[in-house]
């Protein structure tokens, strides 16, 4: 069973040359063997996004449709898809596995050595239509709006492989949180999920911090505050945090939640940036035993969770929706994230 439609559909394009954005006329894909073509409903607009666009994370593609964080319905099936239907709500994940690295080879293609990436090695979702590799897809719980679904691909679930997989935050460990904006703020409630206490989170916005708070921050401190230090010490009991995510990536939120690490601890990037932070000499370092873990992306297994915790009422995404634009203004979604206008969450693409 198919959907009857047209031969063309808007998609916004990226111009890797010129680094220009431009929404058009192209052809709607066709799904090949394994493949289904997804009528996308909401792609959220992330800061990796920005990064293709000013170069910090470069196209892969002369030309290519941007967007990972999609939510649709199946429109058509490719040869050989079972266990799907046209007209099924679902998730789609925001990478595939290149299937020809040695690990991909083996079979383990959750940790494939060179996972293309949505919406830079190829089309994502900022379009009416996408191809997506049917086991990328993630079904969408009845009660789970599809504004909500599309954002678990990534502004939720890196924040939860960042707490849970990577940083694996255990009940009572403190953890202190750098940067509160779109990635940060599921971090505070990943980091409440998994039992952490207390939850600091760290910002120059005032009005980011509050909403950390209401979030499930226990403290939320300015990092222009020249006593930080001293408060996180008070607000730990003397201990410092046993876990630090960087949701910024830049030198000074870097230097920062290292130096606010506990002894032993674990400080987890999360956030991407040119710059170059320092660990300091070698010797404190080493005296330290601090570890510092890199984070990327997410398992697709952790989407079918976040859609359950979702499901239940585990998991209030009520606050994380900030504005949704049509995909012919994109370009000035882009430009709100840029400048922060009204602090977003997440920014939505509706084609």
């Amino acid at each position: 069973m198919t959907i009857t439609m047209a031969s063309m559909m808007r998609a916004q394009r990226f111009y890797a040359d010129t680094g220009t954005v431009a929404v058009e006329d192209i052809p709607i894909p066709e799904p090949g063997p394994g493949e289904v073509l997804v009528r996308v409903a909401y792609c959220g607009i992330c800061h990796t996004d920005l990064s293709v666009i000013d170069g910090n994370f470069p196209s892969q593609q002369p030309v290519v449709t941007q967007g990972h964080e999609t939510s649709g319905t199946v429109a058509k099936l490719g040869p050989g898809v079972a266990g799907w239907q046209v007209g099924d709500r679902v998730i789609v994940e925001a990478g595939k596995p290149c299937h020809r690295c040695d690990r991909c080879v083996r079979g383990d293609l959750a940790n494939c050595n060179q996972m293309l990436i949505m919406g830079c090695d190829y089309d994502g979702g900022w379009a009416e239509y996408t191809v997506a590799h049917s086991l990328g897809l993630t079904r969408v719980p009845d009660e789970v709006s599809m504004q909500h679904a599309a954002i678990l691909a990534d502004a939720v679930a890196t924040p939860f492989g960042a707490v849970v997989r990577t940083g694996r935050v255990s009940v009572g460990e403190s953890v202190g949180i750098w940067g509160v904006g779109g990635l940060g703020s599921h971090m505070v409630q990943m980091a409440r999920l998994s039992g952490a206490a207390p939850i600091v989170a760290v910002d120059t916005n005032p009005a980011v911090l509050e909403r950390a708070v209401s979030l499930g921050a226990d403290y939320a401190f300015d990092a222009r505050d020249e006593n930080l230090a001293s408060r996180i010490t008070e607000a730990t009991q003397g201990k410092g945090l046993d876990v630090t995510f960087d949701a910024v990536g830049r030198n000074a939120s870097f230097q920062q939640a290292l130096e606010n690490t506990a002894r032993s601890g674990r400080l987890v990037l999360v956030g991407l940036s040119a710059d170059s932070p320092s660990l300091g000499t070698t010797s404190e370092f080493g005296v330290s035993r601090k570890q510092i873990l890199a984070h990327l992306g997410y398992q697709n297994s952790d989407v079918a969770i976040l859609a359950g915790l979702v499901a239940r009422g585990r998991l209030d995404l009520s606050q994380s929706i900030s504005e949704i634009v049509p995909l012919d203004q994109v370009a000035a979604g882009i430009d709100r994230l840029v400048r922060q206008e009204g602090n977003p969450i997440r920014i939505l693409v509706q084609p």
